[in-house]
């Protein structure tokens, strides 16, 4: 089987934007304020264009309507503003692939990114991490795309059960969609941080020490995978995972959110 670097040997790495960039620097940047997300947003008019109607449509829910940038930053959150600018970025960034049912794909890396945020946030951590990092977290796929379609084929194969893609991923490559994202996580410069959960996400309590916000990932994507929202699929998420964060079961299944609410595609 190939190594991560051999597998990256044969991908041409997809481009991000410029804006794109120079948001992730602020990932790092403590001193990062609400105007200079603002200011690197506006450069682009498409984005901020697009930005502009999912902050004025129902998924956000303000009282009322949003008219600027800066509106929507200071309504919204810097965090969120800026997060669902570089999910928006890396939509653009991949081209459609046939044999990949885009809908469903990006529907479900939202899901993931969605409950990736519900969890840190019943953790008190930071809840932008854990949706970028959630919305990252199938990327790899798309490259596994780029090297081999006919493995990609079989990894991508019906039904998607909870876990399965991992399953068939180290199975067929030997390594994980979120390694591979990892690697393009570092190219891209992210924060270690995330680029680590990503790393560390198909098998959290094999990491040492073990990555809170691997974990966070790892259930978020089980949930995302799961076709319902009934809230006693928390008792099917592996125990292990669950008692190493620390998360309280009655917290999941009184809080727990539905698909539907994550459904709003970048």
């Amino acid at each position: 089987m190939p190594t991560l670097t051999q597998f990256f040997a044969d991908v041409k790495l997809p481009t991000i934007p410029e804006v794109a960039h120079a948001l992730i620097a602020t990932l790092d940047d403590e001193d990062a304020s609400t105007k200079s997300v603002a200011a690197i947003i506006a450069r682009d008019p498409a984005l901020t264009a697009k930005l502009m109607r999912l902050a004025n449509s129902a998924r956000f829910g303000f009282s009322r309507g949003v008219s600027s940038l800066d509106d929507a930053v200071a309504l919204a959150g810097m965090s969120h503003i800026r997060t669902l600018a570089l999910a928006t970025c890396f939509a653009e960034s991949f081209p459609e692939l046939p044999g990949l049912d885009s809908g469903e794909f990006w529907k479900s890396s939202m899901a993931c990114a969605g409950y990736g945020k519900w969890l840190a946030t019943g953790l008190g951590i930071d809840g932008g991490e854990a949706w970028l990092a959630g919305m990252m977290l199938r990327l790899g796929e798309l490259l596994i795309y780029q090297v081999s379609p006919a493995q990609f084929a079989e990894i991508e194969q019906q039904p998607h059960l909870p876990g399965g893609r991992w399953e068939r991923e180290q199975r067929l490559l030997g390594f994980s969609e979120g390694q591979i994202t990892a690697e393009l996580g570092r190219r891209w410069n992210f924060p270690a941080k995330i680029v680590r959960a990503l790393e560390c996400s198909s098998e959290p309590m094999a990491a040492k020490p073990f990555c809170q916000l691997a974990g966070v990932i790892h259930l978020a994507s089980l949930l995302a995978d799961t076709p319902s929202d009934d809230p006693e699929i928390i008792g099917t998420l592996p125990a292990d995972v669950v008692d190493a964060l620390q998360l309280r079961r009655e917290w999941m299944m009184a809080k727990f959110p539905s698909h539907e609410s994550f459904s709003a595609a970048p």
